[in-house]
């Protein structure tokens, strides 16, 4: 799992978004949020996130993120990434972001993430 990644995520509701990963030794990392809209924001700063390998191949990481909304907004959360190693570069399955601000529920999706280094 150490390593660099980049993470494609499709949630149900048809959006997108893509981060970095930078998992380290001891289940330790870090999130990075790679979007356009950055830009009007400035850059991102890397968030704490951390990982855990489970059996058969599978692994969890999760981690808080703001994602941007529009121009003037952000929508802080938890990711939740549930996946298997397709291949040792490359990992696919399930994520959940938890919204930390008002009463909205979580939204589900599909991850692909993809070792960069």
């Amino acid at each position: 799992m150490i390593g660099r990644w980049n993470v494609e995520i499709n949630f149900a509701d048809g959006n997108k978004r893509s981060l970095r990963f930078d998992a380290e030794d001891h289940g330790k990392g870090t999130f990075l949020l790679l979007d356009p809209m950055l830009s009007r924001w400035g850059p991102a700063k890397p968030s704490e996130a951390k990982w855990t390998p489970g059996e058969q191949s599978s692994v969890t990481f999760s981690g808080a993120v703001e994602f941007p909304i529009g121009n003037v907004g952000r929508d802080p959360g938890t990711l939740m990434f549930k996946g298997k190693f397709e291949t040792p570069d490359a990992i696919t399955g399930e994520v959940e972001f938890a919204p930390l601000v008002g009463e909205r529920p979580s939204k589900h999706g599909s991850f692909k993430a993809t070792r960069t280094q």
